[in-house]
């Protein structure tokens, strides 16, 4: 994740805010928070009831990424018949176990299952813009990213 990329600014963001969920602790329950980070296309049926659920506690939710904001490279599966995508991928067998999420047959967007409040793009955002986008929250103020902070090389 390159918002960790933020380096000793992490520092100074922890004085002001406080993490409740993310890929580095193991909390799987969802509290109530200011501000929601999300990554990544929904692929599956747990990642729609997560995103759900994670809505439903967030006062405003950010879609980080390409992938969060247009399912980045792997909607490329969306031309795609799922079916013989899994044959080919898997000759000697699809998985077929209770425990692995269903797919869903294309993947989509946060956005169209969601309301999200903004959009961070890049693939993925530098740090400068994660950075510059959330001290605008902190300090109230619309986030701007002009062209310095989001391109593509």
């Amino acid at each position: 994740m390159s918002f960790l990329d933020i380096d000793e600014r992490l520092l100074e963001l922890i004085e002001h805010i406080e993490f409740d969920r993310s890929p580095l602790t193991d909390i799987k329950t969802v509290g109530h928070c200011d501000l929601g980070l999300i990554e990544g296309g929904l692929c599956n049926a747990e990642n729609v009831q997560v995103l759900r659920e994670f809505r439903a506690h967030c006062k405003t939710l950010v879609a980080v990424g390409a992938c969060a904001i247009n399912g980045g490279l792997p909607a490329q599966r969306n031309h795609l018949d799922l079916g013989r995508l899994l044959t080919d991928v898997y000759p000697q067998g699809v998985p077929n176990d209770p425990e692995l999420p269903l797919l869903l047959n294309h993947v989509h967007p946060i956005h169209e299952v969601v309301h999200v409040d903004y959009f961070l793009p890049g693939c993925p955002p530098s740090a400068d813009a994660f950075w510059s986008f959330l001290t605008d929250l902190m300090a109230g103020r619309t986030p701007y990213l002009g062209h310095g902070l989001i391109h593509y090389d």
